[in-house]
């Protein structure tokens, strides 16, 4: 065995004893709860939430499609639009009980209130459209500033 091959053997084997770990303080509570979690997501995603993101895009490309012109100087913004809203959906899908303060519990096992989630899922999501937006405004600099006669 090569040196790398050894660092990866030992690293794969970290992995498998950290989700082994995980598996069993998972299911120590008990499996059908779990089972419960993973079919309500897969049906809440596959039946739900994808068919309405999928044709929110659909529509976008056909918006975009049909207006040629708003994409100025042939620089697509559509995945700037698409990289905040998926990280912000994810974001929101993950934290919704806290944010919208739907788990009476929370309070009583951390010790901390719900009302910052909001603001704070806000400002994340306020944060990476601005970034996104600039990352498009540089993109847009260059390609205007690459398109102008010498």
């Amino acid at each position: 065995m090569r040196g790398g091959d050894t660092v990866r053997l030992l690293g794969l084997l970290a992995g498998f004893a950290v989700t082994g770990y995980v598996a069993v303080r998972l299911f120590a509570g008990g499996p059908w709860g779990v089972g419960y979690w993973f079919l309500g997501g897969a049906v809440l995603h596959d039946l739900v939430l994808f068919p309405v993101y999928a044709v929110a895009d659909f529509l976008l490309v056909i918006a975009i499609r049909r207006h040629p012109r708003a994409e100025p100087l042939g620089v697509p913004w559509i995945n700037h639009v698409r990289f905040p809203v998926v990280i912000s959906g994810i974001l929101l899908l993950v934290w919704s009980p806290i944010i919208f303060r739907l788990p009476l519990a929370y309070p009583l096992f951390t010790g901390q209130g719900t009302a910052p989630y909001l603001g704070s899922w806000l400002a994340i999501t306020g944060g990476l459209f601005a970034i996104s937006a600039t990352g498009y405004a540089l993109r847009l600099g260059r390609a205007r500033y690459w398109s102008r006669p010498a």
